[in-house]
């Protein structure tokens, strides 16, 4: 089971928080539900649990995700709500959440799965909510995958099988701040300076996998990169910085995958660095720039890269375990992932890393590793934090389970915050 302690748990917050719903005039506008009356929050600066889960809540067509959450009683929703709120973070983000420019799938597992007890899991409220389009599924024109012809999730801007296709969500108890997000779903790789673009071993010149004509259009975010600036007190905010950046697989030698995972993670660690490090930064909304320095984050998501093995650009995860500005202090670890890489045997047995640091349940190659992070930023003191990763001894073990999973093969990592700042 997660490891537990006391924490501060839920009180008012000041009406000065309190936000408004979002109003776009966008055809696929970014979706913020607020709620019209004081919500509850953690009980004090210096207590937020954070967490992260790829919740694997995408399906194969479009709507099919809202239709399966329409009514209680999806057996996979089911158990994803149930380690959600065993969990109880205060801040969520749930990566392979399929996007619906309504926000309906949004607000359905909420209202219909989370909101509603399990077991004797408790309840559990985001009154606060965000999702957005995504590059997932979104057809380029291109053949971006050099096989002759134009069609398909591999020739679109991230893979997908319909827009939206993999998207994500954020759920939080405590105000999002919504007129500060930042989205850079359109900011191009291209434009990153000594970006790794893929190259043609058929040719000589460097960087030419993809054309110029492409190269002019080509997303560096697969799905999209969000700054979720979060109110945990009325002068205190922490960017939730969340993405999902694409496998480093499925590809060929010009390892088009693993180096856009590469620079994906490597925008996080250009947008903390802030000051010229993040001068060729641009948002969807044409704003330049990185974070502003002094500011308080939490970078979350399946990064899909672990530190010491699997199959991602050498050194792409370091470029957030190694930062500077980011606190690796603490580690999440399960009993759980130790019980299931000596059980499976096989390549997680020649792994360098320590098992009991993963975070997914993946078959071979590349077996078990870590690929989901919530890092704070240095000033975060980390109070506690865990993988919810139940041993098979643990009746809890039924959420997670084995192949095939009833909930995800990845498993929801969480950390307590000590964030700086008065107490309300």
């Amino acid at each position: 089971m997660i490891r537990t302690h006391r924490r501060a748990r839920i009180a008012g917050i000041a009406a000065a928080l309190l936000l408004t719903a979002a109003t776009t005039a966008t055809a696929a506008p970014a979706l913020a539900d607020q709620p019209s009356s004081p919500a509850p929050s953690a009980a004090s600066v210096g207590d937020v649990r954070f967490a992260t889960f790829n919740a694997s809540l995408n399906r194969g067509t479009e709507g099919a995700l809202v239709s399966d959450l329409s009514a209680p009683g999806n057996a996979q929703a089911d158990a994803v709500a149930e380690i959600i709120q065993r969990a109880n973070p205060d801040v969520l983000l749930i990566n392979e959440f399929d996007y619906d420019a309504d926000g309906e799938a949004l607000r359905l597992f909420h209202d219909n799965y989370l909101a509603v007890p399990h077991g004797d899991a408790e309840a559990v409220e985001y009154p606060y909510r965000y999702t957005a389009p995504v590059n997932t599924g979104v057809p380029s024109g291109f053949d971006l995958n050099d096989n002759g012809t134009v069609d398909g999730g591999d020739d679109a801007w991230g893979f997908g099988l319909f827009p939206g296709q993999y998207g994500m969500a954020v759920y939080s108890k405590l105000p999002i701040d919504e007129d500060a997000i930042r989205t850079f779903q359109h900011f191009r790789w291209a434009d990153m300076p000594g970006a790794l673009l893929p190259d043609d071993s058929a040719t000589d010149a460097p960087g030419d996998w993809y054309s110029p004509e492409e190269l002019a259009e080509f997303p560096l975010s697969s799905k999209s990169h969000w700054d979720v600036p979060i109110a945990v007190s009325k002068n205190k905010t922490v960017h939730f910085l969340v993405s999902h950046p694409t496998p480093p697989t499925f590809d060929g030698a010009e390892d088009r995958n693993g180096t856009r995972n590469h620079d994906e993670i490597r925008f996080w660690a250009d947008y903390i660095s802030g000051g010229s490090t993040a001068g060729y930064i641009t948002d969807d909304d044409g704003r330049a720039g990185g974070l502003k320095g002094g500011s308080l984050f939490v970078i979350a998501g399946d990064q899909n890269a672990d530190p010491n093995d699997g199959d991602s650009t050498a050194g792409a995860i370091d470029q957030l375990l190694e930062h500077p500005r980011v606190n690796t202090k603490s580690v999440p670890t399960s009993d759980g992932a130790v019980e299931a890489s000596a059980l499976q045997g096989g390549v997680n047995t020649g792994h360098e890393g320590d098992a009991a640091e993963d975070t997914a349940d993946f078959s071979e190659p590349p077996g078990n590793l870590r690929v989901d992070y919530v890092l704070p930023s240095r000033q975060i003191r980390i109070i506690d934090s865990g993988v919810f990763w139940p041993a098979s001894a643990d009746p809890l073990s039924a959420l997670t389970g084995t192949y095939p999973f009833p909930s995800s093969d990845h498993r929801l990592v969480w950390v307590d915050a000590d964030v700086p700042g008065p107490k309300r």
